[in-house]
């Protein structure tokens, strides 16, 4: 699995890290899915399985993204609904 997220055009990076600040992120490229507190956790994973939002990315890609929420939600003690 490859652990690279392409950088996408409908998306400011500086966005997100204007929004969240320094935090860890799903999309560590787009900073895409804040995985810093359980509820940002919890956020992320609902949004990743949101079809529309799926479909920005390819498939390996957002098995990356999911593997990241799965380890942030598990670090945060976190119960996430798996797919």
């Amino acid at each position: 699995m490859s652990n690279y997220i392409k950088r996408r055009d409908d998306v400011n990076p500086d966005e997100g890290e204007r929004e969240y600040g320094d935090v860890e992120f799903a999309d560590p490229t787009n900073n895409k899915y804040p995985i810093d507190t359980p509820e940002h956790v919890r956020a992320a994973w609902s949004y990743i399985n949101h079809k529309d939002n799926a479909a920005k990315y390819k498939a390996s890609e957002v098995k990356t993204i999911k593997e990241r929420i799965k380890r942030a939600a598990k670090k945060q003690h976190v119960e996430i609904e798996e797919d």
